[in-house]
């Protein structure tokens, strides 16, 4: 469970890269819960992504920060506390850099990656504790994207240009490759969360799989919802795991551009 836990903190803070979705001032809470056949479902971690604008080497951009931890009670089980962070440039809404680090009990991990899209190259960069630190430049094309920029993609999405069934990728970035991101349409769907009542939503199964010879039937699959309004929240995801599930939901939000229509009150 605990690999699923810290892969669904970039996932929940990757759904968006459009200009109305890099918006100052945005900050989506998220409880992640565990659920087997014979334990009960129990929230055992946080997430937060905000959106601020600030300058960075003389420049204008967004800067996303996604922070995951282990809820208090289980840090003596698992002790997770990981970061993202990722900033675009305000003009091309390209991003400029990323930034990765994972503190998983006695594991840790960082990386980052610096891009440079006047040659379509990424500098990336990565260390785990036990291992020196490594490097490559991987070629790029338009639709490269780190986990956290392929958020915001996502969110800029028109729902009305998809139909039923649909299949679309994404190309995400990471330490040494680029690995392709495939997600299905499934419609539209009434979604209860708890504690924040019913929404519409929009229904997206999605899969990270390797790059060569993709399939929905290999790798990791991942329902996610998504409000059917001009904010396009991610408000509810699950993934399947070895025994039972993982889930996570929207628990607050504050500072949106715009109204949350979605909310069936």
């Amino acid at each position: 469970m605990k690999r699923l836990l810290s892969t669904l903190i970039p996932l929940l803070a990757a759904y968006a890269a459009a200009a109305q979705f890099y918006h100052p001032g945005e900050v989506l809470e998220y409880r992640v819960s565990y659920k087997a056949k014979l334990f009960p479902n129990t929230e055992v971690g946080a997430v937060v992504v905000s959106t601020s604008q600030e300058d960075y080497n003389g420049r204008p951009v967004y800067t996303v920060d996604a922070h995951g931890r282990t809820l208090p009670t289980y840090r003596w089980f698992f002790d997770l506390d990981d970061r993202y962070i990722v900033r675009a440039d305000t003009a091309t809404l390209r991003p400029v850099r990323f930034e990765g680090d994972l503190k998983e009990g006695s594991y840790t991990f960082w990386s980052h990656y610096d891009y440079d899209w006047d040659n379509y190259v990424a500098a990336t960069r990565w260390q785990s504790r036990k291992n020196p630190p490594q490097a490559k430049r991987i070629p790029l094309d338009d639709e490269s994207l780190d986990a956290i920029s392929l958020f915001f993609r996502m969110r800029s999405a028109d729902p009305d240009s998809f139909t039923p069934g649909e299949v679309r990728t994404l190309q995400m970035v990471l330490q040494d490759t680029v690995r392709d991101i495939k997600y299905r349409f499934e419609g539209r769907e009434t979604k209860k969360i708890r504690n924040m009542g019913k929404y519409r939503t929009l229904r997206f199964a999605c899969q990270l799989g390797t790059s060569e010879n993709f399939s929905f039937t290999d790798g990791t699959e991942f329902t996610i919802w998504i409000s059917d309004d001009e904010n396009k929240i991610p408000l509810y995801l699950e993934s399947p795991v070895r025994v039972g599930s993982v889930q996570a939901y929207i628990s607050g939000y504050k500072g949106l551009k715009y109204p949350v229509t979605s909310l069936i009150k």
